[in-house]
């Protein structure tokens, strides 16, 4: 027998479509043994025990489908069929329409999966969200009194005023050791502040 008859009997017979759709079925269902299963918890021995006889099962498919076809009866060896037998046919555009729904349902298990899940593969995906905050500080209120023993009222009205808008949600207030650092200078600009809480 040469290779083009040998061609043309594996395409009578149906094998090169028992091939694509056992591909395609078992593709779908070792998507959902590793994708599905972990989720009920259902040891990691199932999984691989699914996915070797899928392998397995490819080449007995195969063998299947040259040694038997499909009668309304059920499955013939293709030896016994005689020639005037009816044997139901699946179109070639149906066939496809099949398949194709197939691989779409068997490619959406692991994007459903890897929707639900962060994606490891970016390099942002895996650090912390950036949270962006007001923050506030207070500085010491002077005495401008003129007597050192008021000192204390000053102060207090400035941890009083710390504490107070330490209770405003999402408003992070710089600590009273922090601030009152600058207590005895006179002029304060922007720079020597950033660099001490920096």
């Amino acid at each position: 027998m040469n290779l083009q008859n040998f061609l043309g009997e594996l395409k009578r017979r149906h094998v090169y479509r028992v091939a694509i759709a056992y591909g395609v079925v078992a593709w779908l269902l070792v998507q959902v043994a590793t994708q599905v299963f972990p989720f009920f918890e259902i040891p990691n021995w199932v999984v691989r025990l699914v996915v070797l006889l899928t392998v397995l099962g490819f080449p007995v498919a195969l063998v299947i489908a040259w040694a038997f076809e499909m009668t309304p009866e059920g499955l013939k060896r293709a030896g016994d069929i005689g020639p005037n037998e009816y044997i139901p046919r699946w179109s070639t555009r149906r066939f496809a329409a099949l398949i194709l729904s197939i691989a779409i349902l068997a490619a959406g298990v692991p994007l459903f999966q890897l929707s639900r899940s962060k994606p490891t593969w970016l390099p942002w995906a895996n650090s912390a969200p950036t949270v962006f905050q007001k923050s506030i500080a207070v500085l010491p209120l002077l005495n401008e009194s003129g007597d050192p023993g008021d000192e204390y009222f000053s102060d207090e009205l400035s941890e009083e005023l710390i504490s107070a808008l330490a209770q405003i949600k999402g408003l992070k207030v710089i600590g009273r050791s922090s601030s009152f650092r600058f207590k005895d200078k006179k002029t304060l600009t922007s720079k020597p502040l950033a660099r001490s809480w920096a």
